[in-house]
């Protein structure tokens, strides 16, 4: 038996998978999350009938890390950089978020001016080495500091300078040490030193964090967690405790580890009550090294994942100059929509849902939660539209041209065509907009999974055991000995013998960013550049009549893991009742679970944490507890 844990900002998703399918539960997030996690354990167990210590595995996808940057509630990080670098962490690159705004105002860096050091140290991209001081390390003033990022120029290719001041600083002031080249061995100077400052901030959290989670689990008798690392893969809690900027976006890859299990062409479509997450999957989940977290550059391989402030719980409003806007501001869980009845009085995308039919009057979430439809028409009837179903319309109509954007920008925006993909839809607010959203960029075919209300919580259960270790080359570089040293780093860090995948970062000569590609066993130039010029044709649309070179190389260890069967069909219930869709008020089946078989539409099925509405001109119909959506035009 194994169990998946996802720990979201207001609930702790848990699904438990036995020989006979997977069972779900939903818990509050707490303060402290272990507190949480291992309540949301108990209570899966408990509805099965076993106990904790029955279980052979169990995998957690942590927000820890990411919530320290975003709340800027990390460890107190010093910098120690070479003479003359201090302030590239401030100035990162010309690129600007807000390109047009000229009162826009940059994120401040994790570290600020006071505590960001230079010592006297130097080695240049040949070699010649200007050793560190050991004297000016120790005498740095860093009391009160809790981590320190080591970034030194030039240490992608030698590290010596690096490893000896972190060895000394960590000797001197018993304190988190990070070393750029331990973290991320790769040139460009500001994306490392990002990288390392995160990893340092982040680390102290993270492992105190894990070791009040493994103690409380080993209470309990469950298993010691291993932890969704932000490529998609999982490791042991002890791997991560050593470097924690690899769980950043932890949760969030979940969720697309657990959508790939639905095809090889496919976008996840994650919209909770805050926000809505967006990732592709294209022969493998897609990854990045651009990620940024309020403000900060994350340049460690992570599950690619566009993120839009749209969400079930998401505000309504009408601007000041007429127009109506949903997002990025959110109703939260408390109070959370006008329709729950806890207080919220401004109208929100579930308030919209409410008064179009598509959530009935009377029913209960959890057991606290009663849907009110006359809140909800009354929250909406403040955006000052001629009626409450006129502005319901409109509500639905912002929020999925808002998250339209977000998958057009992983598929169009990427050369990709969107009609060659299968959407899943998940999350609490997911499966009740995606036909929609699939509809106006032309997707042809949703599925709403059975587990679709904890999908990222079913994903830690789907992903491989993974460790990576990556390099930048230089002129003159032996790719068979690079390879093989990083797949040798990959295996020690993964603890075990295992297959490895090997990759290249490769560009045009003169350009400035890489694509990044899987290279053979022995390394081939040609297949290299072959595979480059594919994927660039692929993104751009174009190829180029110039040389191609080889920046880094990149190695994955990978334990594969065998998908929990979801098993279990239902026989639910149909009743037909009216629902408003764009084109008026239509009579509508309202299933409660996922039929075997044909489903009569237009219809809306009930999950037991989320609702799926298939509108007219489309046919859906279950499978194994799946919902499964075409268009019928």
């Amino acid at each position: 038996m194994r169990i998946g844990v996802d720990v979201g900002g207001t609930f702790t998703d848990v699904t438990l998978s036995t020989e006979d399918g997977v069972t779900t539960a939903k818990t509050p997030t707490t303060e402290d999350q272990s507190i949480g996690v291992v309540r949301g354990v108990e209570k899966v167990c408990e509805s099965v009938g076993v106990e904790p210590d029955d279980i052979d595995d169990l995998v957690h996808a942590t927000t820890v890390g990411v919530n320290a940057v975003l709340e800027r509630d990390g460890a107190r990080t010093a910098l120690v950089t070479t003479e003359g670098f201090e302030d590239v962490l401030e100035i990162g690159r010309q690129t600007r978020d807000e390109l047009y705004d000229l009162s826009a105002e940059r994120t401040s860096p994790l570290v600020p001016r006071e505590r960001r050091f230079g010592v006297d140290e130097r080695v240049t991209v040949d070699g010649e080495r200007r050793e560190v001081d050991e004297e000016e390390l120790r005498s740095l003033p860093l009391d009160g500091v809790e981590a320190v990022a080591v970034c030194f120029l030039h240490s992608y290719a030698h590290s010596e300078n690096e490893r000896e001041a972190a060895r000394i600083l960590n000797d001197e002031f018993d304190v988190h040490v990070s070393a750029s080249s331990e973290v991320l061995a790769e040139f460009r100077e500001y994306e490392r030193g990002s990288t390392t400052v995160v990893d340092a901030y982040v680390t102290p959290p993270v492992e105190s964090y894990l070791n009040r989670l493994v103690k409380r689990l080993d209470e309990i008798g469950a298993p010691e967690p291993r932890v969704m690392s932000s490529n998609g893969g999982v490791a042991r809690p002890e791997r991560v405790a050593e470097s924690a900027v690899r769980t950043v976006m932890s949760g969030p890859a979940a969720g697309v580890v657990g959508a790939s299990e639905y095809g090889d062409r496919v976008v996840s479509f994650d919209m909770g009550g805050t926000s809505t997450d967006v990732g592709i999957v294209r022969d493998g989940v897609e990854r990045t090294t651009e990620t940024r977290v309020e403000g900060a550059h994350v340049g460690v391989p992570s599950v690619d994942v566009t993120t839009v402030g749209a969400g079930g719980g998401s505000v309504a409003r009408v601007d000041e100059g007429g127009a109506l806007r949903v997002g990025p501001e959110s109703s939260g869980a408390d109070p959370g929509p006008a329709c729950y009845g806890l207080g919220g009085e401004r109208p929100t995308v579930t308030d919209a849902d409410v008064a179009l039919g598509y959530v009935r009057d009377g029913k209960e979430l959890g057991e606290e939660v009663v849907i009110d439809d006359d809140a909800a028409r009354e929250a909406l009837g403040s955006l000052g539209f001629d009626d409450t179903t006129e502005a319901a319309l409109g509500v639905r109509r912002v929020a999925g041209e808002k998250t339209a954007r977000a998958v057009r920008s992983v598929t169009v925006e990427r050369g990709y065509d969107p009609s060659g993909f299968t959407m899943v839809a998940f999350g609490g607010a997911g499966p009740a907009h995606a036909v929609d959203v699939a509809s106006s960029l032309g997707i042809e075919r949703v599925v709403v999974p059975r587990a679709a209300g904890v999908l990222s919580a079913y994903g830690l259960l789907c992903a491989d055991e993974k460790a990576e270790a990556s390099r930048t080359v230089t002129e003159g570089y032996d790719a068979e000995a690079v390879l093989g040293e990083l797949e040798e780093e990959a295996r020690d860090e993964l603890g075990k013998d295992a297959p490895t995948r090997r990759y290249a970062d490769v560009r045009y000569v003169g350009q400035g960013t890489e694509l990044t590609v899987p290279v053979g066993r022995p390394f081939d130039e040609e297949d290299a550049k072959a595979a480059f010029e594919n994927e660039h044709a692929t993104r751009y649309g174009y190829t180029m009549d110039e040389d191609v070179r080889v920046v880094s190389f990149r190695a994955e260890a990978v334990v594969e893991n065998d998908s929990p069967e979801v098993g279990g069909t239902t026989e639910p219930s149909v009743e037909w009742r009216e629902t408003v869709f764009g084109g008026g008020t239509e009579e509508t089946a309202f299933y409660d679970g996922v039929p075997e078989g044909k489903v009569e539409t237009p219809a809306v099925v009930e999950y037991g944490e989320t609702t799926a509405v298939v509108p007219s001109g489309w046919k859906a119909r279950g499978d194994g507890g799946d919902l499964y959506m075409e268009d019928d035009g």
